[in-house]
């Protein structure tokens, strides 16, 4: 922000001077400092830029090939127009450093699938394209997701009749390509590339559903060529051309198939990943599955002895840098955009298998998210719009949220998981998690900041946000300055909210200021209702003070945390309410939240408050 524009903020500020006396600063610290610091200004967010990608370079004959693929000429007459087309077969077996997770392995081979801490027989699964499944069963029995969690649990030969069985009903319920969830580009991707990676887990055994197989391999393929561009969204798009490569790859008379899926696959992710790595759905989850999709197609290069293109490479080392930038102390995610606190075992297994070597990324310009840490203490801040509806899959109005850990405690959280709704999380309060309210932001007059609509998307709301990070003197130390602004309130009520937060570079204090502005020339006249919400962690127990202006958090560590909010006007409340926060198996869990709450003028108001580490 421009020294210009910083001082109309001053200017438009209600009682800007007591604003700053309210934030109790400490002895020595100059309270002009919070807003002339040095520091950068970083560019409004808007629409997050897209990441060109050209499609790889290959000679003159080869790209005859690509174009004659893609305008219907088959493989098998471009592999070997004189010769017969090649028996099914695999070209190779591919060696995926993937892990998978043991829990659900284990009860797929006891007869169950175990999706999101919830359980549903095989015997009694419906595997038909009709079937009613909630999109996390969807996804696990029609993107055969659960192949990589039966590797993990046992020997191979200890997990192929679970598998067999499985495949043989998946394939009697769905004989031939059709409609409904099992055909999704996305479902019907990751279908084919579980069914290359684990090859061996469904080809070991009975011949005829080898045939069978292989057979279904070649027919998926096939219609993915034909539909691939239909997905709707761009990563949707991503996972059925990483299929089409790896059977390009791995299936007879491929190359005109995988020249065809490489030129789509590199301009697919330019359109679904932003210049900084972030994707376009700015969330989590589709950060770790792009990073998994391109880093098991690199072990299908390796089956067959191929170099991968350049980009592919390239673009994992850009994906991953933005993801380590959401995590906490204690290794595991954030909770943002319908993400769960993943957990640092899955991230960290997920890192290492994409060889990419790399610390987090502080400032995530165009995915939107800024990374401060201070001593054990790390803070996460949502500083841009919530995604488009286009590329929102679980979309939360989430603006100018926070997240905050010391050490491996998370002290201040969102709610999280809204796209894990289906398993333990009913579907009934997907929306709700979805909400302002259910991040650790400020809520006016029970609005969300950005609206929250059916099936994961959005509607109008917050369209640009304003960020300024910088380093300032604070007390006998360094502090990271976070301030940034949205406009997502201007428009119904004229006003804007803007959210200060300093974290000293020993970890030990976190300060915070609310402002709430006048968006026009002239001031609303009345007073409309707000929260400030403050998710704590599980594990905390919370204590009001006498004075009922702030309170005590007891963390499970020993340690002790003190909050205290900052002068007020008259009517505003602070008070500790029930709250729920979803972990990384998409359990939820009980917590609570500290929430102040009141009435403030249309003219504006100011609320500062500090998490400070007592002893």
């Amino acid at each position: 922000m421009s020294d210009a524009a910083l001082e109309q903020v001053r200017e438009r500020a209600p009682d800007a001077g007591a604003a700053k006396r309210a934030l109790p600063l400490g002895p020595g610290v100059d309270p002009h400092a919070l807003y002339t610091a040095p520091g950068e200004v970083i560019e409004p967010g808007r629409a997050l830029a897209i990441a060109d990608f050209a499609p790889p370079s290959v000679g003159a004959g080869e790209a005859l090939i690509r174009l004659a693929y893609r305008m219907g000429v088959s493989g098998s007459t471009l592999a070997r127009p004189f010769g017969k087309p090649a028996k099914p077969r695999l070209l190779g077996t591919v060696n995926s450093p993937l892990p998978g997770e043991r829990a659900p392995g284990v009860a797929l081979r006891a007869g169950h699938f175990f999706v999101h801490g919830v359980k549903a027989p095989i015997a009694q699964m419906d595997f038909a394209p009709a079937a009613p499944l909630t999109p996390p069963f969807a996804r696990t029995v029609h993107g055969f997701t659960w192949l990589r969690d039966l590797a993990a649990c046992a020997p191979r030969e200890q997990c192929t009749a679970t598998a067999e069985r499985i495949l043989a009903a998946w394939l009697a319920a769905n004989p031939k390509p059709g409609k409904g969830a099992p055909w999704h580009v996305e479902n019907a991707g990751r279908r084919l590339l579980n069914w290359l990676v684990h090859a061996p887990l469904i080809l070991s055994g009975d011949g005829k559903l080898r045939a069978r197989a292989l057979a279904a391999m070649e027919a998926t393929a096939r219609w993915l060529d034909r539909n691939v561009t239909k997905a709707p969204d761009g990563l949707g798009e991503v996972t059925g051309w990483a299929a089409i490569v790896a059977a390009g790859l791995l299936l007879p008379d491929g190359k005109p198939r995988r020249l065809y899926g490489e030129a789509g696959l590199i301009k697919a992710l330019g359109e679904l990943v932003a210049e900084d790595g972030g994707t376009l759905s700015r969330s989590p989850l589709a950060q770790i599955e792009t990073i998994a999709l391109l880093t098991e197609l690199k072990a299908c290069y390796r089956a067959v002895r191929r170099d991968p293109p350049p980009a592919i490479e390239a673009m994992l080392n850009l994906l991953v840098p933005p993801l380590l930038a959401l995590t906490h102390g204690d290794g595991g995610l954030g909770s943002w955009q319908g993400a769960g606190a993943v957990s640092a075992e899955r991230i960290s297994a997920l890192v290492a298998a994409s060889g990419v070597r790399t610390r987090p990324l502080k400032e995530a310009r165009q995915w939107g998210y800024q990374r401060a840490t201070g001593g054990k203490a790390v803070l996460q801040f949502d500083a841009a719009p919530p995604p488009l509806a286009k590329h929102a899959r679980s979309g939360c109005a989430s603006t100018l949220a926070f997240e905050f850990s010391h050490g491996p405690q998370r002290i201040v959280v969102n709610c999280g998981g809204a796209a894990f709704a289906g398993g333990q999380v009913p579907v009934r309060i997907e929306q709700g998690l979805r909400a302002t309210a259910a991040h650790s932001t400020l809520v006016l007059d029970d609005a969300n900041s950005t609206a929250v609509l059916l099936h994961g998307k959005l509607g109008a709301g917050v369209t640009e946000v304003e960020i300024d990070r910088r380093v300032m003197p604070l007390g006998n130390g360094n502090a990271t300055r976070l301030e940034a602004s949205h406009d997502g309130y201007a428009g119904r009520h004229g006003l804007t909210h803007r959210r200060i937060l300093i974290l000293r570079d020993d970890g030990s204090e976190l300060r915070g200021e609310d402002l709430l502005i006048p968006a026009g020339k002239t001031a609303k006249r009345g007073k409309i209702g707000f929260a400030l919400r403050f998710h704590i962690g599980p594990g905390i127990e919370l204590g009001l003070s006498d004075d009922r202006r702030g309170a005590g958090l007891a963390l499970p560590d020993g340690s002790y945390w003190q909050f205290r909010l900052g002068q007020t006007g008259e009517g505003v409340e602070l008070s500790i309410e029930e709250s729920l926060w979803i972990d990384g198996q998409g359990r939820p869990q009980p917590i609570q939240q500290i929430v102040i709450q009141g009435l403030t003028p249309r003219s504006g108001g100011s609320f500062a408050w500090v998490f400070k580490k007592m002893g």
